[in-house]
């Protein structure tokens, strides 16, 4: 579905951006799978061991499964979940094995999920297979060396969305059956680390008077809205956790404290205004929250050779470490 920001160019103008858009993310989706090949932060090279595709859902198809990165020594450790983003349309856990692999490194016996991905799978698909993960991950850890008492979940952009999604589930009692079953689990996470987070999928023309940003980004990203929530202009109440940091907004107080937060993001980011608007309204509510920001564009830290991807790690260990003991 074409972004009515791009109401005013003609036909083939729209096929030159969608064309464009396919092309960096064929190629960027590319670039991530192909660079595990070669690259120093393979996991086999850091004593790692990676168990692919183990099935958290009955039918564990492809949309269903995760991969479990166990750091060295037979712990127990602490757990982490990764949740990829990709607009909820793109991308996959082989393509943010990266991301896993960083988190397995610290220490952290880390789960690499999968979900449902829109538009074939729209709201609320991948938050359902989300907390269906989430719970699996806390009955299962154990017998892959997990502590999973207090786990840290972490994702980009989308999944970042869908981390703090996850964080009001446990922490707030809802009607949502996805949501009673996270709550139910009381997973207790000590730490979220929402990077980049596409926060608040109602009202994506937003991030124009934000920043100036290309037309064929403008239409990007309203077609993560239209496709994730397409009733997104006028949502229904029941749709209200597709865009978690709305609701928090005007959230009372949590029944459960809320898991500290660290959210990083580029300094060039197009959606930068979700992550700096998120850790006032995790502290009204009496969290522990903070953002930072760093050089780069979108989900920057997935550049893991560039310095300021480094330090983003660096820093995001760092502020697990205060809050959950390794």
């Amino acid at each position: 579905m074409l972004s009515h920001m791009t109401d005013s160019i003609s036909g083939w103008q729209r096929i030159k951006l969608w064309a464009y858009e396919h092309m960096v993310i064929g190629t960027l989706e590319s670039t991530m799978r192909m660079a595990g090949r070669w690259s120093k932060t393979r996991p086999e090279k850091h004593d790692v061991t990676v168990i692919q595709g183990v099935p958290y859902k009955e039918g564990g198809g492809w949309d269903h499964q995760l991969d479990i990165y166990q750091p060295p020594g037979d712990g127990p450790h602490p757990v982490a979940v990764y949740i990829h983003g990709g607009g909820f349309q793109y991308f996959d856990r082989n393509t943010h094995w990266m991301m896993a692999g960083a988190l397995a490194k610290a220490g952290f016996l880390t789960f690499n999920i999968s979900y449902r991905r829109a538009p074939e799978n729209p709201y609320p698909a991948a938050l359902e297979d989300a907390a269906a993960a989430c719970v699996w991950i806390q009955n299962n850890a154990a017998q892959y060396g997990g502590d999973a008492t207090r786990p840290v979940w972490a994702g980009e952009s989308a999944g970042a969305n869908l981390v703090l999604g996850l964080s009001i589930a446990a922490c707030y009692r809802r009607d949502e059956p996805w949501a009673r079953t996270v709550w139910e689990a009381n997973p207790n996470p000590s730490v979220i680390l929402p990077a980049c987070g596409y926060l608040e999928v109602t009202r994506p023309e937003r991030h124009q008077a934000e920043r100036k940003i290309p037309g064929w980004m403008q239409g990007r990203i309203l077609r993560v809205s239209d496709s994730y929530l397409p009733d997104h202009r006028s949502p229904q109440p029941e749709h209200a956790l597709a865009s978690p940091l709305t609701l928090l907004e005007t959230a009372s107080a949590p029944e459960r404290p809320l898991p500290a937060c660290l959210a990083i993001v580029g300094e060039d980011d197009p959606v930068q205004g979700d992550t700096l608007r998120l850790p006032a309204v995790l502290q009204r509510l009496g969290g522990t929250a903070e953002s930072k920001v760093y050089e780069g564009h979108h989900a920057f830290h997935a550049l893991w050779w560039k310095p300021a991807a480094q330090q983003a790690w660096a820093d995001q260990l760092a502020f697990i470490q205060q809050h959950q003991a390794l």
